[in-house]
């Protein structure tokens, strides 16, 4: 979801492209060009995201 620069109105719903929290600004790029148009809410997403596109059964994202 992104709002008009004056506030008044939503331009469109962006939906992170892993778990689907609405993104409100830019969101987050990943690096795989694999995934170069998709949207992510954070790097956890990405992470996640990436790992699953490249294979992975079980992805393990390290937290903290």
């Amino acid at each position: 979801m992104r709002f008009s620069d004056t506030g008044y109105y939503i331009e469109r719903y962006i939906k992170c492209g892993n778990c689907g929290v609405l993104v409100y600004d830019e969101g987050v790029k990943a690096s795989d060009p694999k995934l170069a148009d998709v949207h992510f809410c954070s790097d956890w997403c990405v992470d996640w995201r990436t790992q699953r596109v490249n294979g992975s059964k079980a992805p393990r994202i390290k937290t903290g």
